[in-house]
Parts: structure tokens; C-alpha cells; sequence
């Protein structure tokens, strides 16, 4: 082979290693579209969880301490400010008895937010119990609980809840209780597959072997296995609870006017959705603020645990 053959070889390689590099087509735009797009979705996937806290955090501090954020009284109105559009004056705007619609959301969390956090609560002790008794031991205990379970799950949340409510009145904490015994069944099942799943494992047949007894054995060594997917699902169900005590609110179960809750808010706004479309839309936008930043609180455990 020539030198000039060697040559030209050489100065066709440069070039097209110049080419690719210097490369401007429709590819190279598509490449550059796609890394800003992937630098975005990583980046939203980092602040997401964040802003999910920080939304939450922020929905805590209206329930404890109002006077945080509002000086108004949310009961008093004045009839001369009826149904005025948010302002630097109203955030919210007032409603058809002059009341500020920001004061009374602010107060109503409180409300809301306590009958959810009451029905977590409900949910999490009985369905976590239920979950640990019935996956760590015989199949006849099983299959009673999980019988008991079935029946509660194939009536609809929303129906269960109403149909508590029915039997133990109106009133916030009783909208807590019936959102409680509705969110027991997730718990529980979740428990239940998570525990037999670990029940199995070397270590814990160690445990009894040892001698420990079977609630020793639960709370040391099976219970923290099964912690992280419990607390995933207190986000999501704590998301769930929020829109069901605000559905119920809605429909009259709830608090009695005027006490303002986040559902009742709603309610009251219904009938001025032409005049005055703020009375229900900015509440109903603050439920699902925080029920989107739950579920993302949810989503960000769950990955969490996944990743370890």
C-alpha cells in the first residue's frame, strides 16, 4: 500500500470524526431535546418529594396555628363584602354572607385534616393487628380474619363510610371513625402478604427456635420488615382519607354549618358556580393540593425502599 493511499485513509477518518462531531441535523436536535428533557424529569424527580413536604407541612401549620396565615374571623361576615372576587384584600374572595373564603379554608384544615389523620390512625392500628394475626399464624385464624376482611372490602369505601356514619350519627369524629373502618381492609391485606412473605425466612424461624414467643417474634423481627411498605401506604391512605372526609362533608355528614370544612366549603359554593366560582374551586384546588402531595410522599417511600 502507497504512502498516498495511507494518507487519504487517514484524512477520511479525520473528517468523519470531524463530521460526527460537528454534527447539526434534525438527530443531533432530537439528542439535545432529549437531554434537557431528561435533566428536567430528574430534577422535578428530586424537588417533587420536596414540594410534596412542603405543601403538607404547610396544610399542618394552617391546622395548628391559623393565626399563622390568616387574622380573619372565618364565622363573621360583612353583608356589604358579598361575593367579592380574590383580592389582595380576600385571597379567596367572600362568600354570599361576606365571609372571607381564605379564613374559613384556613380554619377548616383543622377539621378535615384531624378527621383524616384520626381515620389513618383507626386504619393502621386495627389493619395492621389484623394483618400480623393473620399471616403469622394457623390457616383456620387466617381465614377468619380474612373472611372478615372480604366482607368489609366488597362494600365500596365511600358506602361503608356512609353506612357507619348512619348507624353512630353526624359529626366530624364519626366521619373519622367510618373513614377508619373503611381504610382497614388495605392495611390489613397488605400486612397479612408482607408477613407471610417474611414469616419463612432463616431468622425468623431462629427466633422461635430460640424459644421467643410468637409476639416477641412479631414486634423484633417481623415487624420492622414489613414497616417500610406500611408507611407507603399511611401516605396514600392518608391522601384517600382527606377526599373521603371531604366527600362526606360535602354530602352533609360532617360538621353542621357554619363550622367551615374543607368539603362543607364546597357544598356552599355550589349553588354560586356562575357568580362566584371561587367559593368552590380554590377549596376544592387546596384538597387536591394535598392529596397529590400525599400520594408523591407516598410514591417517594415506596422508591426509597426500593432502592435499598
Amino acid at each position: 500500500m502507497s504512502l498516498a493511499t495511507e494518507i487519504q485513509k487517514h484524512s477520511q477518518g479525520a473528517t468523519g470524526t470531524v463530521g460526527a462531531r460537528t454534527e447539526t441535523g434534525p438527530g443531533a436536535n432530537g439528542d439535545r431535546v432529549s437531554g434537557i428533557l431528561r435533566r428536567l424529569t430528574s430534577t422535578a424527580s428530586r424537588l417533587g418529594p420536596i414540594g410534596a413536604v412542603a405543601v403538607l407541612a404547610l396544610a399542618a401549620a394552617a391546622a395548628l396555628w391559623p393565626g399563622l396565615l390568616t387574622g380573619l374571623d372565618p364565622l363573621t361576615g360583612n353583608p356589604a363584602e358579598r361575593l367579592l372576587p380574590p383580592s389582595a384584600d380576600h385571597l379567596f374572595g367572600t362568600d354570599q354572607l361576606g365571609r372571607d373564603v381564605f379564613a374559613r379554608t384556613v380554619h377548616g384544615s383543622a377539621q378535615t385534616l384531624s378527621a383524616s389523620l384520626i381515620a389513618v390512625l383507626i386504619g393502621v392500628g386495627a389493619g395492621v393487628l389484623i394483618g400480623l394475626v393473620s399471616g403469622f399464624f394457623t390457616r383456620a385464624v387466617d381465614a377468619i380474619f380474612m373472611r372478615t376482611v372480604d366482607v368489609l372490602q366488597a362494600v365500596p369505601g365511600l358506602l361503608l363510610s356512609m353506612a357507619v356514619i348512619t348507624a353512630l350519627g353526624f359529626g366530624t369524629l364519626n366521619v373519622a371513625l367510618a373513614v377508619g373502618v373503611a381504610a382497614v381492609p388495605s392495611f390489613a391485606r397488605l400486612t397479612r402478604a408482607e408477613v407471610s412473605r417474611w414469616r419463612t425466612t432463616e431468622f425468623v424461624r431462629a427466633a422461635r427456635a430460640d424459644g421467643l414467643s410468637a409476639a416477641a417474634v412479631l414486634a423484633r423481627h417481623v415487624l420492622p420488615q414489613v414497616r417500610g411498605p406500611i408507611l407507603a401506604l399511611v401516605a396514600l391512605e392518608f391522601g384517600s382519607a382527606v377526599l373521603a372526609v371531604s366527600a362526606l362533608s360535602f354530602l352533609g355528614f360532617g360538621a353542621p354549618p357554619p363550622q367551615p370544612e374543607w368539603g362543607l366549603l364546597v357544598s356552599e359554593g355550589r349553588d354560586f358556580l356562575a357568580a362566584a366560582w371561587w367559593m368552590t374551586t380554590l377549596p376544592g384546588l387546596v384538597v387536591a393540593a394535598v392529596v397529590l402531595a400525599a400520594n408523591r410522599v407516598s410514591h417517594a417511600v415506596n422508591s426509597e425502599r426500593e432502592f435499598r
